[in-house]
């Protein structure tokens, strides 16, 4: 656990929390409810700047200016004048890359506003959401009836709503997504320009079938229920990418000792 010593950056501290919890072995098992505490309550205290993005800034698309960090970070020797990435000025879905390894991947997705991210899964996968900054609207689904298979994408199928054009905005807590619950598959479109920080375990991976985009039927007959099937992306669908310039991460080459979490101290 973080202690009021404790000098990582926050950034560093979800990594850590990340390799932790996913590492090889859990052997692919789902993260326990202690876990998810854990690592949702570290979510819970991230902004926008703890991943070097300006979230009031205007500007060209991908301008940097520099700024001294706003969060507990201060203390750090990594707090000096640290450049900061604008999102203000992106015109498509811009995708910031912080870290990817076979057992999870640490992102940003940055919005600007009307964008919206299609329908698509997440099968076999842990996903936790962190909105930085504005507001976004989410629909969301889960399958009635479990995958068969992981050697597969799933092609359609009967699936319950979760969410209907759901409006959250910053500061909100952390969302998690489990393979079979949470609203598992989702369409994202920006109210306002935002920013999500997405931890994803395992991250995608097309020959694995992740992910898939799917059209939605609603069911006239069966309030609540929709028919899914796989669809190709729009055409003029495209993510850009833009450069990581937070806080250095410091990746661990070996699992390091257990970590034992108090379930209550994320309640």
């Amino acid at each position: 656990m973080d202690d009021d010593g404790d000098r990582r950056s926050k950034v560093q501290r979800l990594y850590d929390a990340c390799d932790a919890v996913f590492s090889p072995g859990k052997k692919g098992g789902l993260p326990t409810l202690a876990q998810i505490r854990w690592l949702r309550g570290i979510l819970d205290g991230m902004e926008a700047a703890d991943v070097g993005i300006d979230a009031g800034a205007g500007g060209e698309e991908g301008e940097m200016r520099s700024s001294s960090s706003s969060s507990d970070d201060e203390a750090s020797p990594m707090a000096a004048a640290r450049r900061l990435l604008s999102t203000r000025g992106f015109t498509r879905i811009t995708y910031v890359h912080i870290h990817e390894c076979d057992d999870f991947s640490m992102g940003v997705f940055c919005f600007p506003a009307g964008a919206t991210l299609p329908l698509h899964d997440h099968p076999h996968m842990v996903v936790l959401s962190k909105l930085l900054y504005g507001s976004m609207r989410v629909s969301s689904y889960d399958w009635v009836t479990a995958p068969r298979s992981r050697s597969g994408p799933r092609k359609g199928g009967l699936a319950k709503v979760v969410a209907v054009d759901e409006l959250r905005e910053a500061p909100c807590r952390a969302s998690v997504l489990f393979p079979r619950s949470g609203g598992n598959i989702h369409t994202l479109t920006a109210a306002t320009p935002c920013a999500l920080l997405d931890v994803l375990a395992p991250p995608y991976a097309e020959d694995l079938g992740r992910p898939s985009t799917f059209s939605d039927m609603p069911v006239p007959s069966l309030s609540g229920f929709a028919v899914l099937e796989q669809a190709e992306l729009p055409e003029d669908f495209r993510v850009a990418g833009a450069p990581y310039v937070g806080p250095e991460l410091v990746v661990s080459s070996k699992k390091g000792p257990e970590l034992v979490v108090d379930m209550d101290l994320y309640d």
